[in-house]
């Protein structure tokens, strides 16, 4: 990694980490050593890092707040790329324009405390904007997809294209970007609405003691692990196959949200990756429902 250290260094790429644990990295706290952990200055240091990483034949991942993610426990030889730097704000009247990079529960409180609304669904999912447009992430059947006109991505081909609402494909814990790899998220264009901010921060309010009551927020996880099937519930199913408080070493299906996997005691990666294929294929034996993983396995090939 010398050599591409100090091509960061000689393009002035942005801030740089070498040999980190992903588990500082990762909301549920796991995952081994990465080689390198880079965050380019802007959109064109990370297409000019993305060319020097090509080149050079190293692999790389990027990644932004790790909250959908399970790196294994064994060393990442490449480059983790994150868009922390990419968080410039626009707001003009009721139009946002956001760095992929940006937080986006900090982004949601932002904006909700300015009297605009469409993002308080936002406020209780830890990701960043370019991320949960990825996933199309959402809750209280609203999702980013009501809300994004357009993107920005850098293509294969390290071009910027603009890419609108229609042509996104959003669908429930779905979009464009998961069937197009290549595409790097940068920029997101937002469209909300006037209200009341007592209003919003009321709701925001309500729905947050809902979670606390409901949700293992105590304990790293990362959020659902599955999505619901189609008029039925993950959770449900996980918890009629008798697998809620089901542990693997410090692994734990929540107790008090079965479609939640929390780090209950020191978990491994392993052990996190385990009891979520457990959990598949016991609701697949007794259910008949194969679940889809909505967490991606990074580093386990």
């Amino acid at each position: 990694m010398k050599n591409i250290i100090n091509e960061i260094k000689k393009n002035k790429i942005g801030d740089f980490l070498e040999n980190i644990l992903m588990s500082k990295y990762t909301t549920y706290h796991v995952g081994g050593e990465a080689s390198l952990i880079v965050c380019p200055d802007n959109a064109s240091k990370l297409i000019k890092l993305i060319e020097i990483l090509r080149e050079n034949n190293i692999k790389y991942k990027v990644i932004g707040n790790g909250s959908n993610v399970v790196f294994s426990d064994k060393k990442y030889d490449g480059v983790i790329i994150k868009l922390d730097s990419l968080n410039q704000l626009t707001i003009d009247d009721t139009v946002v324009t956001v760095g992929a990079g940006y937080n986006l529960m900090k982004l949601a409180y932002k904006l909700s405390k300015m009297g605009l609304s469409g993002l308080e669904f936002a406020t209780g999912i830890p990701g960043s904007v370019g991320g949960a447009v990825f996933m199309n992430a959402g809750a209280y059947k609203s999702d980013m997809g009501y809300i994004t006109s357009s993107i920005k991505v850098i293509t294969k081909d390290l071009e910027i294209k603009k890419i609108y609402n229609k042509d996104l494909n959003f669908h429930y814990r779905d979009s464009l970007l998961q069937h197009n790899l290549d595409y790097i998220c940068i920029e997101a264009n937002l469209v909300l609405k006037h209200a009341l901010t007592k209003d919003i921060l009321a709701l925001i309010e309500d729905r947050k003691q809902k979670r606390l009551l409901n949700q293992p927020l105590e304990f790293p996880s990362a959020g659902s692990v599955f999505r619901n099937p189609p008029n039925d519930f993950a959770g449900r199913l996980i918890e009629e196959s008798g697998l809620k408080g089901f542990q693997m070493g410090g692994a734990l299906v929540s107790p008090k949200h079965a479609n939640f996997i929390v780090n209950y005691d020191q978990a491994t990666a392993d052990n996190i990756r385990s009891l979520i294929m457990h959990v598949k294929k016991e609701v697949k034996k007794q259910h008949g429902v194969d679940l889809f993983v909505e967490q991606e396995f990074v580093n386990w090939e």
